[in-house]
């Protein structure tokens, strides 16, 4: 069997990298941490771009890809460190109007937590009495939805400016061409995340090796110290064990599988972001450097679609 990507595959993922790149460069990324809140502007684009309607079918005005494409998609957006509700957006295209085009941003309780609630158009879940929780994320507001209903119940909330918009709940079995349940689903979502994952892993290798190219210690570059060099290779072997299991699961779609791929993405984008740090040194806790935004966006992301924990309870149950 062939898990080779396509040149399709290929073709979009290197799209979707000039997309961002010139969409939301290193300048515009300190631009949203200097200044935090949702760029509609850039929101609109994305939607433009069939960010959103990727896994609509053509016919309802999408663009007609599966569930490894998305994934393709989301690992570029996780590389960059796009702010914003991406995941729960994208996953309300052809549910909530406007979601699709980018008129609409849709945020959802996960986990019991509600990232972007004040920046939200509509809120997808149960987040009756969401009180304001401090997020290490500058990039990503959060509010905790406290007791059961957390998780997400079947109603919904619409917001506009504070003010209560009006319900947009799921249609039973999600839009046409899609699986019954599976906008649903919270494993669909945690597969997306985890994809967010693996490319802010592979951001934070790419950062360590360019740095340890250049920064010269005793007279050598260090990336010829041993330390340094052991380092990078577990960065690259994380990345690259979690990307394999993160596309294996987006072809499966098993629950199972998407869980283990959740727990390896976790690992690699937080293990790879402080091992990063390590690299760096002293200059990796500056400001200035964007090291410490994949690790805080990693901590945020591991918290979302699903945990560590209960990722571990579903991979143990199918043993």
């Amino acid at each position: 069997m062939d898990f080779r990507l396509t040149e399709d595959q290929r073709a979009l993922r290197k799209g979707v990298r000039e997309l961002l790149a010139r969409l939301f460069d290193r300048a515009a990324l300190r631009a949203a941490v200097d200044s935090p809140g949702l760029d509609r502007a850039l929101w609109r684009e994305l939607g433009a771009a069939g960010f959103f309607s990727l896994r609509l079918p053509e016919e309802d005005g999408g663009v007609g890809l599966g569930l490894p494409e998305a994934v393709l998609v989301f690992e570029e957006a996780g590389r960059v460190l796009l702010p914003g509700p991406v995941v729960a957006t994208h996953l309300a295209a052809g549910v909530v109007p406007g979601a699709a085009e980018g008129a609409a941003v849709v945020t959802s309780a996960s986990e019991g937590l509600v990232p972007w609630m004040d920046e939200a158009d509509v809120v997808l879940g149960d987040v009756t009495g969401a009180v304001p929780l401090r997020s290490v994320d500058p990039l990503t507001p959060l509010h905790r939805v406290p007791g059961p209903a957390g998780a997400g119940g079947a109603g919904s909330l619409g917001r506009a400016g504070g003010a209560v918009r009006g319900a947009h709940p799921f249609r039973p079995g999600g839009p046409p061409g899609r699986s019954p349940g599976e906008e649903r689903s919270p494993t669909t979502g945690a597969l997306l995340f985890a994809a967010e994952q693996v490319g802010s892993a592979g951001a934070t290798t790419d950062a360590a090796v360019a740095y340890a190219r250049e920064r010269e210690q005793f007279g050598q570059v260090i990336g010829g110290f041993q330390a340094v060099k052991h380092l990078c290779a577990g960065m690259l072997v994380r990345t690259e064990l979690a990307r394999a299991a993160v596309w294996a699961a987006a072809v499966t779609g098993d629950p199972v599988e998407i869980a283990g791929a959740k727990m390896l993405a976790d690992e690699a984008a937080t293990g790879n972001a402080r091992d990063c740090l390590q690299v760096f040194g002293g200059m990796g806790f500056t400001w200035e450097a964007d090291v410490h935004l994949h690790l805080k966006r990693a901590w945020v992301r591991a918290r979302l679609g699903m945990t560590g924990a209960r990722a571990e309870e579903v991979v143990a149950a199918a043993l």
